[in-house]
């Protein structure tokens, strides 16, 4: 650390720490410092001083500039003189030592400036260096300090009386920044007061939304599962009188006979299938689907979709294929759900595959103890930007094959809400033209928990 020496003032009188007040504040200014910052010199190099001229006779206060961490400094040393012995017989001690002053000094300067130091010294004469760091854009170079340096020798001393002048300026000025900045904090204090009014507005305007889209949500589930159920009787007696007809259990039919009963039958099928998603879904908002955990051994599993689904593939253009799994141990879960989810993959698959395959396997993964059913086909695919379209309810992609194989637009968003009942989720990967594969990733073992099961009843 190097240092070159401004000025030394010598400490004998009151009228030498006038002296160093205006020194300090001479300085500050000529070395770059705000007019806040030279305040802050002065007062706290002044009592400092005052406190060590107070002490004894013999004193100095050393200005100089220093540099420190790679940033200049101004650094004032003040040392104390001889210690008087007992108390000062200045009456501006009153009733107040000089350790008192010496002790309040280094305070301030504590307060006031970046560093204070003290040195106790080795006869009890206390030496206080203070130092506030120059703005980082000045540089003062040798040859502005000898300038400073003349400057300050063709300054004439302050008087007391001037040096009071001076400090009440000093003082008019800080009370006028501290209107200033009041005038400012009430003026940020209003806008905060006025924001936060229109965030409780706001806050309140929100809640009311929300509860009305509650109550609306809670309407339309009470609706789905009231229309539903309403709608379940006709539509099973349709199917079944349909059926009947189909059967020739009232005589024979003639073949447009025969195919307009068979549309009848389609119609009614869809509609039911329609119907019982909607009252799935009704039931999985309301909080109200019974899960079963048991038991699943997936090479049961497969088998059971095996012969439900072979009717509805067209073994001479798309093929149906269910990989051996190698999962040996039982999963413990709803089968019924799973068989829902897996069902609507591999009908959708065989939907929208119109050459190719469909395959189905699952693989259990040890360390995050999951096992994932996944159903692959070299169908249409799905453009990125429809994968999450999707899983929105009643949503369907536009495609011919759409809409050949009429749909609700409920499958999926059902499968996706069936599968985190479950505790597990349903993830999608597909290409345009190369085929989609959808993912049913479960926990080995569910565990039970409140939600997962109707406790009101079905």
């Amino acid at each position: 650390m190097t240092s070159l020496r401004i000025l030394s003032v010598g400490l004998d009188s009151e009228q030498d720490v006038v002296l160093v007040r205006q020194r300090a504040r001479q300085i500050s200014a000529m070395l770059g410092l705000s007019q806040q910052d030279q305040v802050r010199v002065g007062t706290a190099v002044s009592e400092v001083a005052r406190g060590a001229s107070y002490q004894g006779p013999g004193g100095r206060a050393v200005f100089q500039l220093c540099e420190r961490d790679g940033r200049q400094h101004l650094e004032v040393l003040v040392s104390a003189g001889r210690p008087r012995n007992g108390r000062s017989s200045d009456p501006t001690f009153g009733e107040t030592g000089p350790e008192s002053l010496r002790e309040l000094a280094i305070i301030t300067a504590h307060r006031l400036m970046d560093a204070c130091e003290v040195d106790p010294g080795e006869t009890g004469a206390a030496n206080v260096t203070v130092r506030k760091a120059l703005p980082a854009h000045e540089r003062i170079t040798p040859a502005r300090l000898a300038e400073i340096g003349a400057r300050l020798a063709d300054s004439p001393d302050a008087t007391p009386l001037h040096e009071l002048q001076m400090q009440n300026q000093e003082l008019l000025s800080t009370l006028a920044e501290l209107r200033e900045r009041q005038d400012d904090l009430m003026s940020l204090t209003r806008e905060l007061e006025d924001t936060n009014r229109g965030i409780v507005a706001l806050y309140a305007e929100i809640e009311d939304k929300a509860e009305r889209l509650r109550r609306a949500d809670e309407m339309k589930s009470r609706f789905l599962s009231n229309t539903s159920h309403e709608l379940r009787t006709p539509l099973s007696s349709i199917r079944a009188l349909a059926q009947l007809l189909l059967n020739r259990m009232d005589g024979d039919l003639t073949e447009e006979q025969e195919r307009q009963v068979s549309f009848i039958a389609t119609a009614a099928n869809d509609l039911s299938e329609l119907v019982n998603d909607l009252l799935d879904l009704a039931k999985i908002e309301a909080g109200r689907v019974q899960v079963q955990v048991e038991p699943v051994v997936v090479e049961n599993l497969f088998r059971a979709l095996k012969g439900m689904l072979r009717p509805l593939v067209d073994e001479a253009r798309v093929e149906l294929v269910f990989e051996p799994s190698g999962v040996n141990e039982p999963l413990y879960s709803d089968e019924g759900k799973i068989s829902q989810i897996l069902r609507n993959f591999i009908s959708n698959a065989l939907k929208f595959t119109e050459q190719g395959s469909v395959l189905v396997f699952a693989a259990h993964d040890p360390e995050a103890d999951t096992i994932a059913f996944a159903v692959a086909d070299t169908g249409i695919g799905i453009s990125h930007d429809n994968l999450q379209l999707i899983f929105e309810e009643f949503s369907q992609i536009e495609h011919p094959l759409q809409r050949r194989s009429k749909g609700t637009g409920l499958g999926l968003p059902l499968c996706r809400k069936l599968a985190e009942l479950l505790g597990g989720r349903v993830d999608v990967a597909s290409t345009v033209g190369v085929g989609s594969t959808f993912t049913l990733t479960l926990p080995r073992s569910l565990a039970p928990t409140p939600s997962a099961f109707d406790t009101t009843g079905s």
